[in-house]
């Protein structure tokens, strides 16, 4: 089965740089997509210092629907938002003040690969982290997602007016230019030992990165059946497996609970791989009630991404009836959770307005 890789490298314009992310794209780029990918053949989408998160999104959204292995390369610089201190790989147009709008928050990356087959993602990444960060990352791992796996490193602030180079990444590159693909796991090593020695021969210190080394979830991972399920196209066995899981999370822990939620998020995700948006769209917006039934904030991004998603299924719903009903419900989430696309609300009223014209 063909390959996808995704070809990630970002940093901001001017001051705020402090990684040189593009340089490593020609060299990458250099690399036949297979070997890039591990397969005979894949399919190569790259992106060098784009402005907008959501074209980002897009991007990683169709790579993550994508059958076959993907291999996701990430070269940039992490930074926090003002607002709610999480992790988002900086942009070109991100500013320390404009982190939450311009930046990619690293959770969606996480939430758009969740539902993929074990075994069938690799993270390689190369990332810096600005000093606010760096100090976060002691106490808060960077979450990639438990069903992926992660290799790489994240290196500390570089010294004042020195933006640094991506050698990590640059030294998963040289290696692949060889024209042979190691195991991720002999890769990241190679790279690791490469990287400290050319560090080491220009005098640049080494040992205070961070390094990332997840090999992934364990085989028999119910969600590696349930996205199996899904490959074959048998939606009704996927969804019946998720709910079952579902069931024993709420008996065991409550409804409320974040393991019966993950489980909830699971069949919204099975409803719109098989088609349903209707059934999908009232998943989601069951799991954002339930979370700020919990307590949770508005702006805490699982809840953020529940209404996110709720909305997006919405706009595929085709019948005027269940989209009344449902479009109500969201109105009413989004006045609470207007997220972060300026205009969802009011977007919202207008389809709304349109459809009781319709009726």
């Amino acid at each position: 089965m063909p390959g996808t890789v995704l070809l990630l490298a970002a940093s901001p314009v001017g001051r705020g740089c402090l990684v040189d992310a593009a340089s490593v794209l020609p060299v990458l780029a250099a690399v036949p997509p297979p070997v890039l990918s591990g397969t005979d053949t894949a399919n190569v989408v790259e992106l060098a210092d784009p402005l907008e998160p959501q074209a980002v999104l897009t991007r990683l959204r169709a790579a993550a629907a994508a059958p076959g292995p993907l291999t996701v390369y990430v070269v940039g610089q992490l930074q926090l938002d003002r607002r709610q201190r999480l992790p988002h790989l900086a942009l070109a147009r991100t500013t320390p003040a404009t982190v939450r709008y311009t930046a990619l928050p690293w959770h969606w990356i996480r939430e758009e690969l969740r539902l993929r087959p074990s075994g069938a993602t690799t993270l390689l990444l190369d990332l810096h982290a600005d000093q606010e960060t760096w100090q976060w990352l002691r106490t808060s791992p960077l979450d990639s997602g438990r069903n992926n796996a992660v290799y790489g490193r994240i290196a500390p602030p570089p010294s004042r007016r020195t933006v640094a180079a991506p050698s990590y990444m640059r030294a998963v590159a040289t290696i692949l230019r060889s024209g042979h693909r190691p195991p991720p796991d002999q890769l990241h090593q190679q790279a690791l030992a490469r990287a400290a020695a050319e560090g080491a021969g220009s005098g640049a210190a080494a040992g205070a990165d961070l390094v990332l080394t997840a090999p992934g979830p364990e085989a028999g991972d119910p969600h590696a059946v349930i996205a199996a399920a899904v490959q074959s196209g048998r939606h009704a066995d996927a969804d019946e497996l998720a709910a079952r899981h579902e069931r024993a999370a709420a008996h065991a822990h409550g409804p409320a609970s974040e393991d019966a939620l993950h489980w909830t998020e699971v069949r919204a995700d099975l409803a719109m791989f098989a088609g349903d948006p209707v059934r999908s769209c009232r998943a989601w917006l069951t799991v954002a009630e339930a979370r700020l039934g919990a307590g949770q904030p508005p702006q805490a991004p699982a809840v953020e991404a529940a209404v996110d998603r709720a909305h997006h299924q919405w706009g595929q719903v085709r019948d005027a009836g269940p989209a009344r009903e449902l479009g109500g419900a969201l109105a009413a989430l989004r006045g609470r959770v207007p997220g972060r696309r300026e205009g969802a609300l009011d977007h919202v009223r207008r389809e709304l307005s349109r459809l009781q014209v319709q009726g």
